[in-house]
């Protein structure tokens, strides 16, 4: 980190913050800053260093898949021939060049990645395995776990207690 470059500390209100945009992120500033025992201006500041700190990363609006027509969701493992900086690169700009992979993990243990699938039907999760998945650059091994149904998808995260050691909100790095 050079030395004009700001490290953003998490206290308790920025958590506060974080934790009702990711609940409901259409939110006024004055309706967050209520919620958060802030006033507006010093919330929207915090608001503002967070996303210029990349702790926020962007705003979105959530979908409900089925209502769109992708009513499978599989899980797709995945392993290399061989773990090469060349061959991840390119299997991994394959991975997210294809829009219906919407999740993809690196991992340890028996599958080098782990992917989410979301497909139509299971006609469409042949066609993508025969013309994507198996085509991926290096893969070896592929197994696939169709999703029978999904008891938690949760993508808010357990924001709880203060992070870094300034109660300020921001320090400089030196």
């Amino acid at each position: 980190m050079s030395d004009s470059e700001v490290e953003f500390t998490l206290d308790s209100y920025s958590l506060k913050i974080l934790a009702e945009l990711q609940r409901d992120s259409r939110q006024t500033v004055q309706q967050i800053s209520d919620a958060v025992g802030l006033s507006a201006t010093p919330c929207w500041k915090r608001i503002k260093d967070m996303e210029a700190a990349g702790v926020i990363t962007g705003y979105t609006a959530l979908v409900d898949r089925e209502k769109v027509g992708l009513n499978l969701a599989v899980v797709v493992e995945a392993n290399l021939s061989e773990h090469t900086e060349a061959l991840v690169r390119r299997f991994e700009d394959a991975v997210a060049a294809s829009p219906q992979i919407v999740r993809c993990l690196s991992t340890t243990g028996q599958a080098d990645y782990i992917m989410t699938v979301l497909v139509r039907d299971i006609k469409h999760y042949e066609q993508l395995l025969h013309d994507t998945i198996f085509k991926l650059p290096g893969v070896t091994h592929v197994r696939s776990s169709i999703v029978l149904r999904e008891i938690k998808s949760e993508v808010r995260l357990p924001v709880t207690g203060p992070v870094g050691a300034s109660p300020g909100g921001r320090r400089r790095k030196s």
